[in-house]
């Protein structure tokens, strides 16, 4: 399989498990939201994943995070509150390659939202954050805390673990930035790397604790538009592989 057909399908694959979900819905809810990404990997910087190819290592296990600025999902207001998981690849195969398969794949809601807001960001979560891609999975409710000192982005999640990181700068000054890799979704169509200081975490029967690897910052507006639209895309993409 080319780098290329493992990319569309493994994405494919991804909002197949979204269209599922979204198929019991009566009546699909509109969102939206403006934010950051903070993100860390077990790859060596720049993860490979992104771009269809294996991992660095073993596998790619690491988290990704988004802190909403402003979001509402239908009439529920979102400001100010964060979801993410953790997640890790099988061994030897690429995130693409292996979506459905991933060893696990843990997600963490905001505890201080309320029942609603809990609703509407696993809802999102299951649209932009990979809910689905291994038959292991829980979600967790904790406080998902973030401090910028500095350079150094850090983000708890309570008793769970942690990581931090900071952005690298490029060869002729500046941050640098990947646009529109591969693998991109709305949430990853634009951001800048760095490596990470350091990585902990004990859930999901982990004990992980690794530092100068990849991490990622981005910022981002989207919407379930957004989505909508390339989970018709990608629909359209296979559909043409199919016929060659």
């Amino acid at each position: 399989m080319t780098k290329l057909r493992t990319v569309v399908a493994g994405l494919f694959a991804l909002m197949a498990i979204v269209s599922i979900g979204a198929a019991g819905d009566a009546k699909k809810t509109a969102w939206k939201l403006t934010g950051q990404l903070e993100e860390a990997c077990t790859c060596s910087s720049a993860c490979p994943c992104w771009f269809g190819s294996k991992p660095t290592k073993m596998t790619c296990g690491g988290g990704e995070f988004i802190f909403i600025t402003h979001g509402t999902y239908g009439d529920v207001k979102l400001d100010g509150l964060a979801v993410g998981a953790m997640s890790q690849s099988p061994e030897g195969k690429s995130m693409m390659e292996s979506y459905g398969n991933w060893n696990f794949a843990y997600h963490y809601i905001d505890e201080k939202a309320t029942p609603a807001q809990r609703e509407a960001l696993l809802a999102i979560a299951k649209a932009a954050l990979q809910i689905g891609a291994s038959p292991k999975g829980e979600i967790r409710y904790v406080p998902i805390v973030r401090k910028i000192e500095g350079k150094e982005h850090s983000i708890s999640l309570g008793k769970y673990g942690s990581f931090s990181g900071h952005l690298v700068e490029g060869g002729l000054g500046g941050s640098v930035k990947i646009v529109n890799p591969p693998g991109a979704d709305p949430l990853h169509h634009e951001y800048l790397q760095g490596e990470n200081t350091k990585v902990a975490y004990n859930d999901a029967g982990q004990d992980w604790n690794f530092g100068g690897s990849n991490y990622m910052f981005g910022t981002f507006e989207i919407d379930s538009e957004q989505y909508e639209k390339f989970s018709a895309g990608l629909a359209q993409k296979m559909a043409a592989m199919k016929k060659n």
